[in-house]
């Protein structure tokens, strides 16, 4: 063996070692930050809250990392289909009943009491806040003024998810620039618009607003019961979300598609973008999914519409024309639509049906976005067929469960109401057949019906 060679087997040997030792140190900092979070007497206040989610996301960052950063920048999607967690193995189903739990703890908490060892009546809420929601407390009363709760709780854990999983995004798509962009700015609006504003609003006495969320996805900011118990800076807060709703949302999606909002601004997409990036290829791609889809999410726009017209008209007809019919809709909806549809089954079932299941099926605001983005937007995915090599790529990793190869191999423009311009499809091909485009209107279809 020559000196060249061995100096390459050399340095790969050590580079392997260092990626093993990698791994090493991102478990033993997630265990360590674990162990500081259930340690008493040694670290107190905002200094264990701290440590602990430091600690984690550190280790996190070592384990993507080592994951990641050792091979060649591409996307690497190795295993997917062997792993457990990817392919609905027994850590996926564990995973997916953990998800389900803590959903239903946060959203019903409240409505499960039981008799504690004292005799006295309380609730899974009570027994939560005593051992776990007040550990934040200390970050609560700096950000709130008040001391944390389930909502708290919740916000925080959620923020920290996107946050750390999108530093895995980061290094998986670290060759792809519309990744990157697209994965900071779902960072930066949880973060900053979804969490620490809504939280110093509650610190200055204002009401509590969420700048990155609209109706109809934030119905109860059309409700009247808001606009009458909401008072000074509130109320250009409340205007905002209507400008939002009514103006922005037809003139941005006529510029770039729906995906300025599922999957640069909000929420639920951000959560699906970053967690639930492992769990994408489990998205239905059957017709019978499609046709699913299209009754069931235009069902809940519809029935949020009515539900906001009648507490509008029960409203200005004092009661006299529905009673409490519209308020029974109202919480009918929050409590079948909102908590078990979008919270429990839409993120507690991302490890086996993916992550995208309420975003495709349940979100009224995706619904209105893919109106406009399907027949007056100038968006499209175009598709050079001949380059196509029919391997699939862009059909499995397809959150929105778009059959997106059918197009690609008739050379076909995708332009569907679901998609949600995240790009994956493009960067997943390895012949780059598939471009993402802002174009005419005119020029959208290339056959003489839309599909």
């Amino acid at each position: 063996m020559g000196m060249k060679e061995q100096k390459q087997d050399d340095l790969f040997a050590t580079f392997k070692n260092t990626m093993t030792k990698l791994r090493l140190i991102g478990l033993f900092c997630i265990l360590a930050g674990l162990g500081i979070a259930l340690t008493k007497g040694y670290f107190f206040g905002i200094v264990q809250i701290l440590l602990t989610f430091s600690l984690i996301a550190l280790g996190a960052f070592c384990l993507f990392a080592e994951r990641y950063i050792r091979r060649p920048s591409g996307i690497n999607n190795d295993g997917v289909y062997q792993e457990s967690l990817s392919s609905r193995g027994l850590i996926a189903w564990l995973m997916g009943l953990f998800l389900t739990g803590f959903y239903i703890v946060i959203y019903l908490g409240n409505d499960f009491k039981f008799t504690n060892s004292s005799g006295k009546k309380t609730s899974l809420h009570d027994l939560f806040h005593h051992h776990l929601y007040s550990w934040l407390d200390p970050l609560a009363y700096p950000l709130t003024g008040k001391a944390a709760d389930n909502w708290f709780f919740y916000g925080t854990m959620y923020t920290i998810a996107i946050l750390i999983f999108g530093m895995r995004m980061l290094m998986k798509y670290r060759n792809n620039r519309y990744q990157i962009i697209r994965t900071l700015s779902v960072m930066f609006f949880q973060l900053g618009f979804a969490y620490i504003l809504p939280n110093l609003l509650k610190l200055f006495h204002q009401p509590e607003f969420y700048f990155s969320y609209f109706w109809p996805l934030k119905a109860e900011y059309l409700y009247p019961s808001t606009w009458a118990n909401t008072y000074g800076v509130g109320v250009y807060f409340l205007a905002f979300g209507v400008a939002m709703s009514f103006v922005a949302t037809p003139l941005l999606t006529f510029l770039y598609g729906k995906r300025w909002y599922c999957s640069w601004v909000c929420g639920c997409g951000g959560l699906a973008e970053t967690m639930g990036d492992s769990f994408r290829q489990h998205s239905d791609k059957s017709l019978r999914a499609w046709k699913i889809e299209r009754w069931s999410i235009h069902l809940v726009l519809s029935l949020i519409t009515i539900t906001t017209l009648s507490l509008w008209i029960n409203s200005v007809s004092s009661g006299a024309l529905f009673g409490e019919i519209s308020h029974q809709l109202s919480k009918s909806y929050g409590f079948f639509i909102g908590a078990i549809f979008s919270g429990i089954i839409g993120v507690g079932f991302y490890p086996l049906l993916g992550s995208r299941v309420w975003c495709r099926f349940g979100c009224p605001m995706a619904a209105v976005l893919g109106m406009f983005q399907k027949w007056f937007s100038r968006f499209r995915i175009t598709s050079n067929g001949e380059q196509c090599i029919s391997c699939g790529n862009c059909s499995t990793y397809c959150e929105m469960g778009i059959d997106v190869r059918w197009y690609a191999q008739r050379s076909q423009n995708v332009i569907r109401s679901s998609c949600v311009g995240c790009g994956i499809c493009a960067a997943v091909c390895p012949r780059g057949v598939l471009k993402l485009e802002n174009g005419s209107l005119t020029s959208r279809y290339n056959l003489s019906e839309s599909i």
